[in-house]
């Protein structure tokens, strides 16, 4: 393997044997280095596969600044809760965590305590992501004499759930959160009823929504059914066709896009089944 960029004496940027471009980490790796060295595998700690070539500078600039000790924290403690597979597969889930632990220490340390907001609806929209955060707060807590608050389990969960739709953009997924809450609210007060988000039918539609706003985000929203299909959707349950389209105002106005016909029809029949399981 030979060196393609040098980023700082620790961190190189590379080409491994099936040609993808990978960043390696290690003490002194890029000392005195230059493009077209061989690597010194002895002195390579770690691997980051980037997901594709345009990633690779983002990547490697933010592992030049952040400290290597918070870096093996957070793949330590994700190894620790049994979502090393994270790790391994996204490279950016755990640079953008061990940014935000770098944060956090730095907030610990001056005093400064921070309450994220959306903290029930988080727990309640990603329960899954909701116990992973409050794991990996615990095993980082572990590594760092419990200096870090219960409120970050929302941070850390809120990562998760944007490394899993590659937002890039946490941000992004405040807002996404919002949005389903605003959403799930309009079928609640449409048809009177108390939703359990716990329910199969409630799940199915967070889940839904989630992949919805990343279509949106990407310019791929669901197209090319048949109208007559979308008629049946809207013939066949009229109350949540109705429903759909007071959801559909809701999610048009927060992101600014239209919504296509196919997703309004799918919309419908989540919340279709939504009615028939809290009836």
């Amino acid at each position: 393997m030979k060196i393609l960029r040098v980023f700082n004496n620790n961190v190189v940027l590379s080409r491994d044997e099936t040609g993808r471009e990978v960043i390696l980490t290690g003490r002194g790796l890029g000392f005195h280095a230059r493009p077209g060295s061989d690597i010194d595998k002895t002195k390579v700690v770690r691997t980051f596969v980037p997901d594709d070539a345009a990633q690779s500078d983002a990547l490697a600039q933010m592992l030049s600044v952040l400290p290597p000790e918070v870096i093996a924290i957070v793949i330590e403690a994700m190894a620790s809760i049994g979502i090393s597979e994270k790790a391994n597969s996204s490279p950016a889930l755990v640079l953008a965590l061990a940014d935000h632990l770098t944060q956090a220490l730095r907030r610990a340390k001056d005093g400064q305590r921070v309450e994220y907001p959306l903290r029930g609806e988080v727990r309640a929209l990603y329960p899954e992501e909701y116990r992973q955060g409050h794991d990996l707060l615990e095993a980082v807590n572990k590594r760092l004499d419990d200096v870090l608050p219960e409120a970050e389990t929302v941070a850390f969960a809120l990562h998760l759930v944007n490394a899993g739709f590659a937002t890039g953009d946490l941000a992004r997924t405040y807002t996404m959160t919002g949005i389903i809450q605003q959403v799930l609210a309009v079928v609640a007060t449409y048809y009177g009823i108390d939703l359990d988000e716990s329910s199969v039918s409630v799940a199915r539609f967070v889940t839904h929504l989630r992949y919805l706003f990343v279509r949106i985000y990407d310019g791929k929203q669901l197209e090319g059914e048949p109208a007559a299909i979308a008629d049946a959707i809207s013939s066949s349950y009229p109350d949540a066709a109705v429903c759909a389209q007071h959801a559909a105002v809701v999610i048009e106005l927060r992101l600014e896009a239209r919504l296509f016909p196919d997703e309004i029809a799918y919309l419908t029949l989540h919340i279709a089944r939504i009615a028939a399981a809290h009836s």
